[in-house]
């Protein structure tokens, strides 16, 4: 993206004590052509790393718990539970975030892999996170983790299931942005829930072939029964009126079909040709549902633990 149009007209150092807090007056043109005069405060901390460290086996995550000042005096406890993280200091950022994790955790890290970059407070700081996630095991444990106590560090290692973290984000228990957006990250491509699927595929009363018949209702039968050892809820079309005659007044399905689609986390479309199993396709895309073509797609949802 082009670079804001914008003239800086002077800075001000007003504080160096810890990091860097600079007055600016600049001239930011607006979009209708014409400039506006401007102040802001800028607070310069430099640029930093975070890293949500995850066991899919035993669906666990490894958050910390410390104390910040800033939190205290806005009406919390200052006991934060967050994601290891730290300023680079002209390190890398994984090399950054490696030192970090081992200092905070104990843990040595394996492979990690970088999610995403952002800014959390745009308004007032220059700090970009770079946010990364990476696995880890019992065997990587090489210490007690807590911190440099010469910088002032206290730290609680915390060893959560995943399901209790992503319970105590929406208790309020864990308030921290970073650590927030990490572990939904977590939620929506690692760690797959269980989901309520709907089976969109021909009627199966369709024919008067007595083995046709039974052909479709058995692999039918298959299909919930390899959705429920994946660890999801199958839900069929026939089973909710979904699969009517293609005479049914279209207003009528189509209302019963948004429904029921409204409760449903994706669908499964399987089976030969079916104009109706086609639309309940067709809505569920509208309504932003994944579409999945084949079982194999589907992640699987490891059983709680």
């Amino acid at each position: 993206m082009q670079a804001a149009p914008v003239r800086i007209t002077a800075e001000e150092m007003l504080s160096d004590n810890w990091y860097l807090l600079k007055k600016y007056s600049f001239d930011l043109q607006r979009r209708d052509g014409s400039w506006q005069a401007q102040t802001r405060e800028v607070y310069d901390r430099g640029n930093g790393a975070t890293i949500l460290l995850y066991n899919r086996e035993r669906r666990t995550v490894l958050l910390i718990r410390q104390f910040r000042m800033p939190t205290y005096v806005n009406e919390h406890s200052g006991y934060l539970i967050e994601t290891a993280a730290g300023l680079l200091d002209n390190a890398s950022p994984e090399q950054r975030i490696r030192l970090e994790a081992e200092e905070e955790t104990g843990y040595r890290v394996g492979a990690v892999e970088k999610v995403y970059e952002a800014f959390m407070s745009p308004g007032s700081v220059t700090e970009r996170i770079h946010f990364f996630i990476g696995e880890y095991s019992p065997d990587d444990r090489i210490g007690d983790g807590g911190g440099l106590e010469e910088e002032g560090e206290d730290i609680e290692v915390l060893e959560l299931g995943y399901q209790q973290a992503l319970d105590m984000v929406r208790s309020g228990e864990i308030v921290d942005g970073k650590t927030i957006m990490l572990l939904q990250y977590l939620e929506l491509r690692l760690m797959p829930r269980r989901l309520t699927i709907l089976v969109a595929a021909p009627r199966y009363s369709a024919t008067d072939d007595a083995t046709a018949l039974a052909r479709q209702v058995a692999s039918l039968d298959d299909c919930a029964a390899r959705l429920f050892e994946a660890g999801h809820s199958p839900v069929f079309g026939q089973w909710l009126g979904l699969a009517a005659d293609d005479s049914s007044a279209v207003d009528e399905f189509q209302a019963r079909a948004r429904h029921q689609l409204q409760r449903c986390d994706a669908l499964l479309r399987i089976g030969g040709a079916c104009a109706r199993a086609d639309a309940l396709v067709a809505m569920g895309e509208q309504l932003g549902l994944p579409v999945y073509r084949s079982l194999q797609d589907i992640p699987r949802c490891p059983p709680a633990r």
